[in-house]
């Protein structure tokens, strides 16, 4: 006899359960099997009759032999403890309503992500600890208003590097063109047309993004804003890598050249064209998929 866990199931009974839970269903089986074929083809039909009904009498004892042996080894199995991980809530594994039937396995494998992130964070608290950060008596007795303020290496970028950045940008996307330009000195300040679709202003500020204005091929871009700058706009949040700029600019414009087919592009969720008389204004920051702004949500 298989030892018994501390949950309460004799694993041993159960693995015999569930080979004579098989075998009841095999039998089951055979029994509609032969109601299925019916009387075999003998000489006489009171032949017939008796080879049909010894067979499924035989059936039947085999049913109802693996049903008896079933029932002894469901008494072996034992019950399982009550103390389950999530306590009562390991109880919603057992509703019926398969809405709910999986929200237990749910639950524990966010208490196991939880346990693992736990145990991890001890360690990385570990591993903090034993770096000292106590500073030097000689750097105590600076003082804060003395000590040199840290200066942004990575704002400061010498006004080549940028026009280098763009020029393989430019060389990049050959269906948009990018004129550069410096109006208020060092500070370069982008037209980016994309075909006759969309004419895009960006500020820049070294080489990060300051700000974008995006209009329509023929509308003055110092109109009041639309739809596309703010979702312009919200690319630049979304677009965010302080130690690589050039990462974050190179992946903007490839967001923004999505919308040379900003006619011609279908909303993903509805197949439309047009809703309200616009077209998807939307793009995937991801995918670049295009989207009603209402579908997107």
């Amino acid at each position: 006899m298989a030892d018994v866990l501390s949950v309460g199931v004799n694993l041993e009974a159960f693995a015999q359960a569930i080979s004579a839970i098989q075998a009841l269903r095999s039998s089951v089986s055979r029994v509609f099997d032969c109601l299925k074929d019916g009387m075999r083809n003998k000489e006489t039909l009171e032949g017939r009759e008796k080879a049909f009904i010894a067979h499924f009498q035989d059936n039947l004892q085999s049913v109802n032999r693996d049903l008896n042996e079933l029932e002894r080894l469901s008494n072996l199995v034992g019950k399982p403890s009550e103390n389950h991980p999530l306590h009562n809530s390991g109880l919603l594994s057992l509703d019926p309503v398969q809405d709910k039937t999986p929200l237990y396995s749910q639950l524990l494998q966010a208490y196991k992500w939880s346990n693992k992130l736990q145990y991890h964070a001890g360690l990385a608290s570990g591993l903090l600890n034993q770096q000292s950060l106590k500073r030097s008596a000689n750097q105590m007795g600076v003082s804060a208003k003395r000590r040199p303020k840290a200066q942004p290496t990575t704002l400061v970028l010498p006004p080549q590097y940028v026009d280098d950045v763009i020029s393989r940008i430019d060389r990049m996307f050959p269906e948009m063109s990018i004129h550069l330009s410096r109006p208020n000195g060092t500070s370069a300040m982008l037209l980016v047309t994309l075909g006759k679709v969309l004419k895009v202003i960006v500020v820049m500020r070294s080489l990060f993004i300051d700000r974008t204005i995006v209009k329509g091929y023929n509308e003055n871009v110092y109109t009041e804003d639309g739809k596309v700058t703010d979702h312009a706009t919200t690319a630049l949040l979304h677009y965010q890598l302080p130690q690589m700029p050039d990462v974050v600019v190179r992946s903007f414009m490839t967001w923004l050249r999505s919308y040379i087919k900003l006619f011609q592009a279908p909303c993903q969720r509805c197949g439309k064209f047009l809703q309200d008389g616009l077209p998807p204004t939307w793009r995937d920051f991801r995918t670049l998929e295009a989207f009603h702004d209402t579908c997107r949500q």
